[in-house]
């Protein structure tokens, strides 16, 4: 199994910074692409970045491009996304995701997510 845990969320106002960490424990050898994907009340799980954990290669949506980034420590087995500029309509519960897919592949459809973390609260104020 893989455990994932969030962490960084926050409340913030418009124009400022967080960043998100995603803790990886447990057989994460089986995983091949990491991803940040956000859901606001009422609306459908929307995919934000992912990227391959071996190579670091990035797919950002493009309503986050030249503001959030997503990266990995391998060493620390953790994921994060820099989240900068940001806007109201970025608030949402902010889920860390893990699966075999291909990074393109899990931003398209994130039911091909085989892990998920508990979400982390992003609110952002105007």
């Amino acid at each position: 199994q893989v455990q994932l845990v969030e962490s960084g969320g926050g409340l913030v106002q418009a124009g400022g910074s967080l960043r998100l960490s995603c803790a990886r424990s447990g057989r994460t050898f089986s995983i091949y692409s990491m991803g940040w994907f956000r859901q606001a009340p009422g609306k459908e799980r929307e995919f934000v970045a992912t990227i391959t954990w071996s190579t670091g290669s990035t797919y950002h949506a493009d309503s986050v491009k030249g503001r959030f980034t997503i990266s990995r420590d391998n060493a620390k087995n953790t994921l994060y996304l820099q989240m900068n500029s940001l806007k109201p309509e970025d608030t949402a519960v902010y889920y860390c995701a893990a699966g075999r897919s291909s990074p393109q592949d899990m931003a398209v459809n994130f039911r091909l997510a085989n892990y998920w973390g508990q979400g982390t609260q992003v609110t952002v104020s105007s």
